[in-house]
């Protein structure tokens, strides 16, 4: 199906719901509720890549497979102008990073399916079919990397070789060595702890037995870009002198044909430049740029703008100097004369351009909508989108929107999905909040219905039009479902998103329970039946609610924060902490009040503590600490870890067995006699 985006905000709205909306929307009655089952079986649409003519998409379809409790992902290919997908790759590949070579005789992706274990590039020959061919066979594997303009280089974004790689003659057995720590930042969570190896770049030519280094030094180097004539690369580094004392990046160039591979400087910003992208005539650079006042945790949050630079001077211009919203991925048009890129904005993700010497920004996409990806090539633009009650679909944009692809349709066939409304009301102080408002399946007119306020993470981040698994499936067993953007959040300008520095659990307390508060109002909650979650920040604002009021009846704060100070050098946020709370020994009284360890006393509601084992982004011990004092004070509790897990629960069987215990606690405390957690026939 086809639409026509209207110029009037209006007509965009309505043109979208009819184009994204399912049948099964628009006739409950006939639908059955989504459930566990259905989710763990649903497929995800990532990654579209244009080809450089233009007339075809590769993208990846990611799928949980049950059995060998692990996900795998796809690669598909379809025609910009419509037709069947195509299968490039099997399930067994989970391949990644897909790309063309520039005469679209390969595609290449990097995948670890070798003898050897580590990521390496593997290309299809489209022209000849069969298996991939693995391309590179480097000993530490491969992070990144990118067709030359001619495709006869590639460049590899590598990470130096343990020592005991360097030695030929050395076997390498997997014995274990001490950790030997001598800088600030020492952790990162899924990778570790943190040594002296950095992440570099080189150049290889295929057939070459070894890449050739081209960057070199204590700092890691990231987002490389060929230039158009294939002569140099542009990068993104902190090449400060203790680049893990500060949340800044700079753009650079190294000439790549040069044997002493010399490297320029190209921007310079107190806070973080990144995603460069050149221009067609290669003289100009355009990158996201962060700006913002520097004090305390603006540093966290900065207003992030598109700017360009020609290659010869820093010359910064910023080129949407009064938009007071994030954007990201910035690209040129085929002619040079616009720049596209993302536009985040009260909920909604867009897409944007604007003129390359500045100019008007122009919403290409807009209205009730996310859109997750884009690509561009020779003037056409693919994008991945979703809605409220869609999943990602792929569709090809040239002033119309044309679907491409029908992932979830199968999965969602005659499931009811939940109806969302975004609502607008005041805080406390008199602050505009937006919450979405999601209503149970069957829903009522007058009735209310046991509500979870689910709390996003970040903070830094934002509830958004796109569909929400967790959300449905609440709404599906019978829940409203309130998802505010409290202060703290992003796509609501600077001042709200830095609402919360150094002051968590204050305004953002405010906020979520002037939603709560706010529905119950509207006769959608029941306030007798509420309860409150979420993950990370979700997590942590759960455990400031639940601290500073008994008003909920059950919780659930999933890899959260208790105590602040145990986390010092324990989690990888120690930078963070002192930009925006001051050292622990010199202000200990702030410290001290943002933990909600110090206030769990307090806590009267039910509340199940979850978390990843080896989760070094926030670690299980705080969910330990906030369980074990809840136990001690003899109030209803209990605590879920997962094995081997990080920040993220990535196991399928994990993943749903997470559901189930949310739905399993929250039924047995707001809809007391509830049977068990709703499964598929």
């Amino acid at each position: 199906m086809i639409m026509r985006f209207s110029q009037h905000f209006s007509l965009r709205l309505t043109g979208l719901f009819i184009l994204l909306v399912p049948a099964t929307l628009l006739a409950q009655d006939d639908a059955r509720p989504l459930t566990i089952d259905d989710l763990m079986s649903m497929k995800s649409l990532s990654g579209p890549v244009l080809s450089p003519e233009g007339d075809w998409v590769v993208y990846s379809v990611r799928e949980r497979d049950m059995e060998e409790d692990k996900s795998k992902s796809q690669l598909w290919a379809v025609p910009t102008s419509g037709g069947a997908p195509i299968p490039m790759t099997s399930f067994e590949t989970s391949a990644g990073n897909t790309q063309w070579s520039p005469d679209e005789k390969y595609l290449s992706f990097t995948a670890s399916k070798g003898d050897d274990g580590e990521t390496q590039v593997w290309t299809l020959n489209r022209e000849v079919g069969g298996e991939a061919v693995q391309l590179t066979s480097v000993k530490q594997g491969v992070n990144d990397y990118a067709w030359s303009p001619d495709g006869s280089r590639l460049l590899l974004v590598m990470t130096d070789l343990k020592p005991e790689l360097l030695n030929e003659d050395e076997d390498d057995d997997d014995a274990a060595q001490p950790y030997v720590i001598d800088r600030m930042q020492f952790k990162r969570d899924y990778r570790g702890y943190l040594d002296r190896r950095r992440e570099h770049i080189y150049v290889f030519t295929p057939g070459d037995e070894e890449p050739i280094q081209v960057t070199h030094g204590d700092y890691d180097d990231s987002d490389p870009v060929w230039s158009p004539d294939g002569k140099s690369i542009a990068f993104v580094s902190d090449r400060s002198d203790n680049p893990d004392l500060n949340y800044g990046s700079d753009v650079f160039i190294v000439d790549v044909d040069d044997e002493n591979h010399p490297i320029t400087q190209v921007t310079s910003n107190e806070g973080r430049d990144y995603s460069p992208a050149f221009s067609p005539d290669g003289r100009r650079i355009a990158y996201v740029t962060s700006t913002g006042p520097d004090v305390g945790g603006s540093a966290l949050t900065p207003t992030k703008h598109l700017a360009i630079t020609d290659i010869d001077a820093d010359q910064r211009e910023i080129l949407t100097p009064d938009l007071d919203r994030n954007v990201s991925n910035p690209e040129f048009s085929a002619n040079g004369r616009d720049i596209y890129f993302r536009l985040e904005d009260s909920g909604m993700n867009h897409l944007a351009r604007v003129r390359a010497r500045g100019g008007d920004v122009v919403r290409e996409i807009d209205g009730d909508v996310s859109v997750r990806d884009f690509s561009m090539a020779n003037g056409e633009i693919v994008v991945s989108l979703t809605t409220a009650s869609t999943p990602a679909e792929l569709y090809a944009f040239d002033d119309d929107l044309s679907q491409l692809t029908h992932i979830t349709e199968a999965t969602l066939d005659g499931i009811a999905r939940a109806a969302v409304e975004k609502r607008r009301f005041e805080s406390a102080d008199g602050t505009p909040v937006e919450a979405f408002f999601v209503k149970p399946v069957g829903y009522e007119e007058g009735r209310s219905y046991p509500t979870i306020l689910w709390l996003h993470g970040g903070p830094a981040s934002q509830f958004n039009w796109g569909y929400n698994d967790t959300a449905q499936l609440f709404a599906a067993n019978g829940y409203a479902v309130i998802m505010p953007n409290p202060r703290g959040s992003t796509g609501y300008g600077a001042e709200f998103a830095h609402g919360t520095v150094a002051a968590w659990g204050e305004n953002d307390f405010d906020d979520v329970m002037a939603a709560i508060d706010h529905g119950i109002e509207t006769g959608l909650v029941d306030p007798d039946r509420t309860g409150v979650g979420g993950w990370s920040y979700g997590g942590i604002l759960t455990n400031y609610v639940i601290t500073q009021t008994q008003r909920f009846k059950a919780a659930m704060s999933g890899a959260s924060l208790g105590l602040v100070t145990s986390n010092y050098g324990h989690d990888q946020y120690q930078l963070m902490y002192e930009l925006e709370f001051g050292l622990p020994w010199e202000n200990p009284e702030l410290w001290a009040e943002l933990s909600p360890f110090n206030k769990v006393e307090n806590i009267t509601t039910p509340t199940l503590w979850m978390g990843g084992e080896v989760d070094w982004n926030v670690p299980i011990n705080n969910s330990e600490q906030m369980y074990i004092a809840m136990k001690r004070l003899g109030q209803e509790t209990q605590l879920v870890v997962y094995p081997n897990e990080h920040h993220g629960i990535r196991r399928p069987t994990f993943q749903r067995d997470r559901f189930e215990r949310w739905i399993a606690w929250f039924d047995q405390y707001l809809k007391p006699g509830a049977g068990p957690v709703a499964q598929s026939d």
